[in-house]
């Protein structure tokens, strides 16, 4: 005997029924995929920052409701420049990504809508760029301050945006390695001059030589 053909009949009774069980199951398998790209991107964002929080030398909180979308711009293109890594986070996820990196004690100060600013080359960057902004912007209001693992008031950021850059740093090493042999220098040559200049080149030698290594040292 050959296959019995059923056809499936559907009455136009049971017609807006059936249409609205298929909409639905479309919306539903709709909704499944927004909440999985969903939370595929929490999961990016939460890596991102953490990658960063565990490099970075210090960070800011800082609260930027009312910034317009041009002056969150500009000072990302800054931040940029300067070595600062710049995110607007929501506090879940911010404290999600701290979480094991040294801002970990941030945590409990988050509230509010809050943009996060990691120094990346130097403690001060991040300190620098808010409180620079903050002069002509009052919409800009410093809320976390931390560095070293510790979290400070917001008021401490001015003392954060005083530390030196790295440029400033390097040079300041170069100046204390230097001045004890600079000083060693002056002394031979005052002792060569009093001494008188038989001593002359000897003397010389040996300041010349001091200097030199000094020179060698903070370059290395």
């Amino acid at each position: 005997m050959g296959a019995v053909t059923r056809k499936l009949v559907i009455s136009p009774e049971s017609a807006p029924l059936l249409r609205g069980v298929c909409i639905n199951l479309t919306f539903v398998r709709l909704t499944e995929k927004i909440v999985a790209l969903a939370l595929d991107g929490k999961k990016a964002v939460v890596e991102e920052v953490a990658q960063y929080a565990a490099k970075a030398h210090s960070a800011v909180a800082a609260e930027y409701r009312g910034l317009t979308v041009s002056e969150l711009t500009e000072m990302r293109v800054v931040a940029k420049k300067t070595g600062v890594y710049l995110r607007v986070v929501k506090n879940s996820l911010a404290k999600r990504a701290v979480a094991g990196t040294p801002f970990e004690c941030m945590q409990d100060k988050m509230a509010g809508p809050l943009i996060l600013a990691f120094s990346m080359e130097d403690p001060g960057s991040a300190g620098r760029l808010i409180n620079d902004f903050a002069k002509t912007n009052n919409k800009l209001i410093a809320k976390i301050v931390s560095i070293d693992g510790q979290a400070y008031d917001g008021a401490e950021l001015a003392r954060l945006a005083s530390l030196p850059t790295r440029d400033q740093g390097i040079s300041l090493i170069m100046a204390l390695m230097l001045a004890p042999v600079e000083k060693l220098a002056r002394t031979l040559l005052a002792l060569k001059e009093s001494r008188g200049e038989g001593e002359e080149v000897a003397t010389e030698s040996v300041a010349e030589e001091a200097v030199v290594e000094a020179e060698e040292a903070a370059a290395e």
